[in-house]
């Protein structure tokens, strides 16, 4: 993890598109507002209104459903403890879209429709929720291979407390205002959500505080396995690992009665393992991007039928565009239905549209990922450079902005050579750690690629996806913010 990933500040839920063999990934996103962790089995939460912390486990459920610009989220939770204490909350949330199509944006705005909770304690305290204003607003960067997206929380809780004074029933109005940001991403290879809320509790007896911060994460992990038969047609593959996992922390402060602490939860779910085709290259045996070349077979991203890949040999434009399309699942576009049959055109005249990857090449020259060589011609089979390859990358994760204001010169020896409409892109891949100079601190930006350094560059893009987000969406802000 490199100094940039660890300070972008990435603000902005997704393109799901089409990989041969690996199904996408379902959506992390905390559980609600409170705190809260859970698995396939129970959810758990920690309790403050009585000026201690109570944790509480049970049953939660979690349903979503999208109408239109409408998305309607419905919580409802039944739990209690070993001391009697039982909680039960039930809550909608109303979420009006707008999707800024120009843009390639999508903005939210959140508000509660329906909400009852009780708590209600061994000795017959209870806690009613009287009245709950919420508002969140939301905004989603949908780029293609990633989306970002960003969010702020205020709302209020006012609960009736009711309890027993010696033969006297008292009544107790405690207010509870929150405020809070969340952050996250989603691609094919996983998705992190990460929640911050602070709660100031206001009761008759003083006023408590509480910030509580929650990063739910689904990942998969791509694991080479070792066959141990000696006798066999393989010495080994690869897999997919899906994990879910998600980890909890509050910190706390009454000062008029419990003092401060603090609590951590976690939850992790069972992971799932998917084997993947055994790739039987003869020319690949002792070369050094042997792994690489093996992990994007495995996975689709690289289709060859032939028992040779030639990896010393240039990569050509289609199939490097074909590659990353199909690592981040880009999805075929679909044209509209008519009842009467067209024959469909190619967008360039070296293209085929019967060929089988003609839709993802298609669809990146949609979503501006790559570039035509001109206007009659895409390119296909124009050995790709350096420079071209990474502009392809960068551009599919949508942080080609994020790069310096014009003028500025890379840490390269070789800067005066980085095509101008490449240097944005080179200068983020390189921060990103994508690709790294050879010992003379050269980038080579116009280099033609061979076939097993794009493989290479194709295995880094999707360690990033995999890995480095996470890192920089849950580690970093989690544990540094």
């Amino acid at each position: 993890m490199n100094k940039f990933t660890k300070r972008l500040s990435i603000t902005l839920l997704t393109i799901i598109l089409m990989l041969t063999a690996i199904a996408p990934i379902a959506s992390a996103k905390v559980p609600e507002y409170n705190g809260g962790v859970m698995d396939e089995y129970e959810y758990e939460e920690v309790f403050f209104l009585t000026g201690y912390p109570i944790k509480f486990t049970g049953k939660a459920t979690v349903t979503e459903k999208e109408n239109k610009d409408t998305l309607t989220s419905t919580y409802k939770f039944t739990l209690a403890n070993s001391a009697g204490d039982k909680l039960t909350r039930n809550v909608v949330y109303v979420s009006d879209l707008t999707k800024h199509i120009v843009k390639s944006q999508t903005t939210s705005n959140t508000t509660v429709k329906s909400y009852s909770e009780k708590v209600t304690m061994s000795d017959k305290t209870t806690f009613t929720l009287d009245d709950y204003q919420f508002s969140q607003g939301s905004v989603i960067d949908n780029r293609p291979a990633t989306d970002y997206y960003s969010g702020n929380i205020i709302a209020r809780k006012i609960y009736l407390k009711n309890y027993k004074s010696g033969k006297n029933n008292i009544k107790e109005e405690i207010t509870v205002h929150i405020t809070g940001e969340n952050v996250g991403y989603k691609n094919f290879w996983g998705s992190t959500d990460t929640q911050f809320i602070d709660y100031e509790i206001v009761t008759p007896s003083g006023t408590g505080f509480v910030t509580s911060k929650v990063s739910d994460s689904k990942s998969k992990e791509l694991n080479y396995e070792t066959h141990l038969p000696s006798l066999s047609s393989f010495v080994g593959g690869n897999s997919v690992v899906s994990t879910s996992d998600i980890i909890s922390e509050y910190d706390y402060s009454f000062p008029y009665y419990v003092g401060s602490g603090t609590i951590k939860l976690s939850k992790q779910k069972s992971p799932t393992i998917e084997r993947l085709i055994v790739p039987k290259f003869r020319d690949i045996a002792k070369h050094w991007s042997k792994p690489n070349i093996e992990k994007l077979y495995s996975l689709g991203i690289l289709d060859e039928s032939s028992n040779f890949f030639s990896p010393d040999a240039a990569m050509k434009k289609d199939l490097f565009t074909i590659g990353v399309a199909k690592a981040v699942d880009l999805r075929v576009l679909e044209g509209k239905t008519t009842k009467k049959k067209t024959t469909k055109k190619p967008l360039f005249n070296d293209l085929d549209v019967k060929d089988l990857n003609y839709g993802y090449i298609e669809s990146a020259l949609d979503k501006g990922i790559v570039s035509p060589k001109n206007k009659v011609s895409f390119g296909a089979n124009d050995s790709i450079t350096r420079a071209e390859a990474v502009t392809i990358i960068v551009r599919s994760l949508g942080l080609e902005g994020r790069a310096p204001i014009p003028g500025y010169k890379t840490k390269f020896i070789d800067d005066n050579k980085i095509p101008k409409q490449a240097k944005d892109s080179i200068y983020i891949a390189s921060e990103l750690g994508l690709i790294d100079p050879d010992k003379k601190n050269r980038i080579n930006a116009n280099e033609v690629l061979t076939r097993g350094k794009a493989s290479q560059l194709l295995v880094r893009y999707l360690n990033f996806l995999e890995s480095d987000l996470k890192q920089n969406y849950r580690d970093d802000m989690f544990y540094f913010n």
